[in-house]
């Protein structure tokens, strides 16, 4: 069992070893390696379409102040964590690999409670909460680099999904331009994650309206925060810039081996992926 979500940033190095434990044949297919995650995550369209099993639990992330919104998050993570447990009696697995993020906190402690193996699979220098307290009671913590502060640590860098290692070194690069409709124009692609980054997408709104340079196209995944929030402004680009604006980006590997910049939010994933791709990057 694999469990975590909320983000990509969480999904898809778990899919990365979901599909690793599949082509080193430590299990026997996709069937036998079960992600569980939280119903309000992005993992409910990511994991499907990867040929997983996905189960998904009730509840929400718990705000670090004082919130009304907190006891329907408490009692939510109360039922998940029953149904969690419910969940591991019935499939009994060999081990459970925490993702972080809330969506992983009812399975791990379900796991703790039950005795099955726990392994942390941690991909930030500064571990949240979810994998910080999952710590406590896991055989073994995988982590980036070493000074994350887990007991039992082990440095194993990240997980990086397939799709990404098959462009390394920029293989493909002219097939993914293609795809893009690409001719000569410098080709910049801008996210900030799944859910998106508010001022980041400000910034370059505004750098696009102002901008005075050479023809250029800009591939902006703008989140889904703001796709659909009604304040945010959008302003429109100047005549040497065409600006593409999407919500969200399924095929993003081909998206950054056609890039000739990416701008992006330093995410532990995201920096993994631009280093094995190659891609000259601005991060933030």
């Amino acid at each position: 069992v694999i469990a975590g979500g909320g983000t990509a940033g969480h999904v898809l190095p778990g899919l990365a070893i979901a599909q690793a434990l599949v082509d080193r044949c430590v299990v026997e297919g996709p069937d036998s390696v079960l992600l569980v995650g939280s119903r309000r995550g992005i993992e409910r369209t990511l994991v499907p379409a990867a040929g997983f099993p996905l189960t998904l639990l009730p509840g929400r992330g718990i705000q670090r102040r004082l919130a009304l919104a907190n006891v329907g998050a408490l009692l939510g993570l109360g039922l998940a964590c029953v149904r969690a447990v419910v969940f591991l009696l019935r499939r009994r697995p060999r081990v459970v690999v925490a993702l972080g993020g809330y969506a992983s906190v009812p399975c791990g402690l379900a796991a703790a409670l039950l005795r099955i193996p726990i392994v942390v699979a941690e991909q930030n220098a500064v571990p949240g909460a979810a994998n910080r307290l999952l710590g406590r009671f896991a055989r073994a913590c995988a982590v980036p680099a070493d000074g994350t502060g887990l007991p039992r640590a082990v440095v194993t860098g990240n997980p990086v999904r397939q799709e990404i290692r098959e462009r390394a070194a920029g293989v493909g690069r002219e097939a993914a331009r293609r795809t893009h409709g690409l001719d000569d124009r410098p080709f910049v692609v801008v996210f900030g994650g799944s859910l998106g980054a508010r001022r980041i997408n400000r910034a370059v709104f505004e750098a696009m309206r102002d901008w005075d340079g050479g023809e250029i196209v800009v591939h902006h995944v703008l989140g889904s925060r703001d796709w659909k929030a009604p304040d945010f402004v959008r302003h429109a680009a100047s005549a040497t810039v065409e600006h593409r604006v999407v919500e969200y980006e399924h095929d993003l590997p081909t998206a950054l081996v056609a890039a000739d910049l990416v701008l992006a939010r330093s995410g532990a994933t995201t920096v993994a992926e631009l280093g094995v791709i190659g891609v000259p990057s601005l991060l933030v």
